[in-house]
């Protein structure tokens, strides 16, 4: 089930190129959804926590309303928009004043007539006096006088303030203005208990959008056989019951646009998409690589692997379309060998055969990242280090390069998420990369950081007699 919030929730919506991401990002204070002056970019729902003035709410950005077929690509979007209407607080229907009403706007506001959710009509665009025209037209519409603003610029929030807070305040103000964060980001316990902050990422059509709803149990996210439907990183909280403890555990689920080959990503839309997708690895604590089992590991997928490993996060692989996988017992054991040989760092990251489409694998691949996230977090007590600090030294003594002793006298766990080690010595810049990797691998194995990204600095401590 998905965890809902106790604030108010607001629903934008409105035809495509009217300001109702930029809208969206106003509203909540930072630039979480993509805008451009190309329309359509909005696809799936994207939620934020909104605030004016002190009142605070859910705000929901939508895609485009458009006036296509159910079937197509801009009708299935539309559905999405739909959907985000039932259980809403309040909408606001957004038009460009400068352009004045359309046939489309006139058709959402015979739909939004037609629904129980209170109505706040939004002139955008309204900046100067270049809507006044629109402003006037919009009141045929049977909404009241429309909340004059300028999403880009800011102005006019302040009247769209008191447009809603007849509606939302009451619902507001008995949630609470000053509700605290789930869990305190400085308190390692607490983050463990907190929701397991999970991306989903891979290459184009790889299923990730279809693999999130199926988790959900609902078409939460747009999909098709169109590659690079998703566009947004969508983050969605979710509330997911273990099966063998029956535990409820809350999960935030991150859906990212595909990632091409940088040669092949010419348009700016996508760049945009693509360099948000690497944003929600930075914010991710696990991520999942979702392969397509009709085309098995490429380049590609080794490539933002690299880039996930290289950022420090716990990584895992998942083999989507597992049931139209042809000789699946060849292709896991391929898969599983190509992954050790491109991934020589991280060798033994856990690999799960999914489906999207039955829901294959995906209550263990979740148990799985929550151990990962445990492990990615763990602190090493400083008696157990010590201990295998001295084993790892006498079993492979470091090398004396041109005779001269090279001392490793002691070591730390400096952080934790990735966790990070380091290595107090002499003469430690004639240290072999060789013999760093041992100790890399050294800790994985006998510290229980077997797939986990693991960081080791060197460091000589200055000698206070010798001069610079």
């Amino acid at each position: 089930m998905r965890i809902s919030s106790k604030k108010p929730t607001v629903i934008i919506i409105g035809r495509p190129n009217v300001g109702k991401s930029t809208l969206f990002n106003r509203l909540v204070g930072k630039r979480l959804a993509l805008v451009d002056d190309q329309p359509g970019v909005t696809r799936d729902r994207r939620f934020g926590d909104a605030e004016i003035a002190g009142l605070e709410f859910q705000i929901v950005d939508t895609a485009g309303w458009e006036d296509e077929g159910a079937e197509s690509l801009p009708g299935r979007m539309r559905k999405q928009t739909e959907v985000s209407l039932e259980g809403a607080d309040a909408a606001l229907f957004v038009f460009d004043s400068r352009l004045g009403l359309t046939p489309l706007d006139e058709e959402i506001a015979r739909w939004l007539r037609s629904q129980k959710v209170p109505v706040v009509l939004v002139a955008n665009k309204a900046e100067g006096r270049q809507g006044d025209a629109g402003i006037f037209e919009s009141f045929s519409l049977g909404f009241g006088e429309p909340a004059a603003i300028s999403a880009e610029h800011g102005e006019g929030i302040a009247d769209l303030f008191d447009h809603l807070w007849p509606i939302i305040g009451a619902k507001a103000e008995e949630a609470g203005a000053d509700e605290q964060d789930a869990f305190d980001e400085e308190d390692e316990e607490a983050l463990l208990k907190g929701p397991l902050k999970l991306a989903i990422v891979g290459r184009p059509n790889a299923g990730k959008s279809t693999l999130i709803n199926r988790m959900l149990g609902e078409d939460r996210l747009l999909t098709g056989p169109e590659a690079g439907i998703t566009r947004d990183s969508i983050a969605i909280d979710w509330e997911w019951t273990d099966p063998k403890s029956g535990e409820a555990r809350e999960i935030r689920l991150i859906d990212t646009a595909g990632m091409r080959k940088k040669a092949q990503v010419i348009d700016k839309l996508e760049k945009l998409s693509v360099a948000d997708a690497r944003r929600a690895v930075d914010f991710a604590e696990v991520v999942v690589l979702l392969l397509d089992a009709t085309r098995g590991l490429e380049a590609q997928d080794l490539k933002i692997a690299n880039l996930v490993l290289e950022e420090g996060r716990a990584l895992m692989i998942a083999i989507n379309k597992w049931d139209v996988a042809e000789n699946a017992s060849s292709l896991f054991n391929g898969i599983r060998e190509a992954l050790n040989e491109g991934l020589a760092q991280v060798r033994g990251l856990p690999l799960f055969a999914v489906s999207a489409k039955t829901g294959k694998g995906i209550d263990q691949m979740l148990t799985a990242a929550f151990e990962l996230r445990e492990a990615w977090s763990r602190r090493v007590p400083t008696a157990a280090l010590n201990r295998w600090f001295d084993d790892a030294l006498e079993a492979n003594p470091p090398p004396a390069p041109k005779g001269k002793r090279i001392k490793l006298r002691y070591i730390t766990q400096a952080s934790t998420r990735p966790p990070r080690f380091v290595v107090f010595g002499t003469r430690l810049d004639m240290l072999p990369k060789s013999y760093e990797r041992y100790l890399v691998n050294s800790i994985r194995d006998k510290l229980g950081f077997e797939a986990v990204p693991v960081r080791v600095v060197l460091k000589t401590p200055k000698n206070p007699y010798q001069k610079d």
